[in-house]
């Protein structure tokens, strides 16, 4: 069976940790970027098989890596590193968001025509459940055409762990807010058309000045409906999910929804249909489908419009927060 050779730069994200040694269908035989306890669990590492190079741009020259996940020290820094592998003819999967500004992703995407190899953005927030079976019953027309969607992303309130710096990871309303654009796009099959976001310090303005620690999103959709999203970083350790999500989807011909950080769901149309998906599901992930699809030229999910869509609308949300 082929494998294809991965190489990880940085850690300052959510790099392919689980699929390193796990996944068979990958061989892990470069990194660079990446402090050696992280390394040194890795059986690769122990056995010298693994390669470790100084920079991106070497392991990019020597390492014959086919495909490097991208989570650079800088995300402000992390479209250049795409470029610098796309010249390589390396495929990349780069950590959210894969780019701050839409000058970025363009170039991003231009660099992409002109070479042998593909990027991707880690876009995977609908690829577990309850999120597979949303997606499913509204594309089947469970709820009728979408008229409006709520999203909300809230992410723990360990404020000193959280960069002021949005270069760093792009800040909450880009680096949070896309899981919620995701929501919306990838779940409802419609994209965003027009978006204004609303940010404040408010909660941690007293001993960390310039951290943004919320985000108000109103949106219109391109099929006429409109959807609002809540970002912030105020979700209380009581909770007991790193991550406290929520989608409301009000259709022409029902509701459904996915609350509590999917721990609960509910569809109701003609009927109270009740609870529709179980979070336990095995669902393949969209690492997954990406690596079936460089070495097996599977089709993608959906096409690269579809999927970076969110970091574009999540771009221009930051954005419209300054005006």
């Amino acid at each position: 069976m082929k494998k294809l050779k991965v190489g990880i730069y940085g850690a300052n994200g959510h790099q392919i940790w689980k699929f390193l040694e796990k996944y068979d269908r990958i061989e892990f035989t470069a990194a660079a970027g990446i402090p050696e306890n992280l390394l040194i669990k890795y059986k690769s590492f122990q056995d010298k098989t693994l390669k470790i190079y100084d920079t991106l741009d070497e392991m990019l020259e020597k390492s014959g890596i086919e495909l490097v996940c991208l989570c650079s020290p800088l995300r402000s820094e992390q479209a250049k590193d795409a470029v610098k592998a796309l010249k390589a003819n390396v495929h990349v999967y780069a950590e959210k968001p894969a780019a701050l500004t839409e000058a970025d992703l363009d170039m991003i995407l231009e660099t992409e025509k002109n070479s042998s190899a593909e990027f991707h953005e880690i876009a995977d927030s609908t690829f577990f459940e309850p999120y597979v079976t949303m997606k499913k019953l509204i594309k089947e027309g469970a709820v009728g055409e979408v008229v409006q969607v709520y999203a909300q992303k809230s992410y723990p309130n360990n404020f000193k762990s959280r960069p002021e710096d949005s270069n760093v990871d792009g800040g909450i309303t880009r680096q949070a807010g896309i899981h919620a654009m995701r929501f919306i796009e990838h779940c409802c099959g419609v994209k965003i058309a027009k978006v204004k976001a609303f940010e404040t310090t408010k909660g941690a303005s007293d001993f960390r000045p310039n951290l943004v620690t919320a985000s108000s999103v109103a949106m219109t959709l391109e099929n006429g409906g409109v959807a609002s999203a809540c970002i912030n970083y105020f979700n209380p350790g009581s909770f007991g999910l790193w991550g406290n999500e929520s989608v409301r989807v009000f259709g022409t011909k029902g509701v459904i929804e996915i609350t509590d950080g999917g721990r609960r769901t509910h569809l109701w149309n003609d009927t109270d249909k009740g609870e529709f998906a179980n979070m336990n599901t095995p669902t393949k992930e969209f690492f997954e489908y990406l690596v079936e699809h460089i070495i097996d030229g599977t089709p993608m999910p959906f096409d690269s419009e579809t999927e970076l869509h969110p970091l574009r609308a999540v771009i221009r949300m930051a954005e419209s927060a300054k005006e």
